[in-house]
């Protein structure tokens, strides 16, 4: 497989967001009272369960990280029409995700519901700006998709005997694989420094923005946009 000609859609930055992707949802939902940063569906539904039972002002636990994600996605769009022709927008909203994150890991348990919605604003962020690898639509944030276009690349490897979609089929596989090992790794963290765990996936999303900075279109010189 040829590596991506922009580093927003490279294997490398792919990896590292993934990582992020699966830690951000086991901080929130194993030290942060069981709330979803990326899987909103599962938000939603426990919204709907809580409304059922009578109690909606336990509902609104998990409806403020789903506005909240819908938030960031609107936002990483405003980065992309404000930031496009000078410093490159991608770079700035896995910036803000980083600086957010870092924030949250200050946020004592008593402010649990703030540090999920600036957390699942950060995850609509990312899932708004890093969209493909290699020109294929990946999520690093969920794995549903990924799991559903890798199991179609299966299918068409084994009709066609194409090559091509097998390397699509371990595209999306090493994409799950990753957000798995993101999710261990935040729980090893969460374990040993608790709350202040997060400040890990800053780490992280800290290399992105910076990994960002090579520029393959124009790979005269080692420094240029990403």
């Amino acid at each position: 497989m040829e590596r991506a000609k922009q580093v927003s859609e490279s294997i490398e930055l792919g990896v590292i967001l993934a990582l992020a992707g699966g830690f951000m949802d086991v901080y929130s939902y194993v030290a942060r009272d069981g709330v979803f940063a990326n899987a909103q569906t599962g938000n939603i539904l426990l919204v709907g369960v809580h409304i059922s039972e009578g109690d909606p002002l336990l509902a609104l636990r998990y409806l403020f990280p789903v506005l909240s994600f819908a938030a960031g996605i609107m936002l990483a769009d405003l980065f992309h029409e404000r930031f496009s022709s000078r410093i490159h927008w991608r770079q700035v909203t896995v910036l803000a995700e980083a600086v957010i994150l870092l924030g949250v890991s200050f946020l004592p348990s008593a402010l649990n519901l703030p540090a999920n919605c600036l957390t699942s604003f950060a995850c609509g962020m990312q899932v708004e700006s890093f969209r493909k690898i290699h020109g294929h639509g990946i999520a690093t944030t969920m794995c549903i998709g990924n799991l559903r276009s890798a199991l179609q690349s299966v299918d068409d490897y084994i009709v066609t005997r194409k090559r091509g979609f097998l390397e699509n089929g371990v595209l999306y596989f090493g994409v799950i694989v990753c957000f798995v090992a993101g999710a261990v790794m935040g729980n090893w963290f969460v374990e040993a420094i608790g709350l202040h765990a997060i400040a890990v996936c800053s780490l992280l999303d800290l290399a992105a923005f910076l990994l960002m900075f090579i520029d393959r279109e124009h790979a005269r010189g080692p420094l240029a946009r990403g």
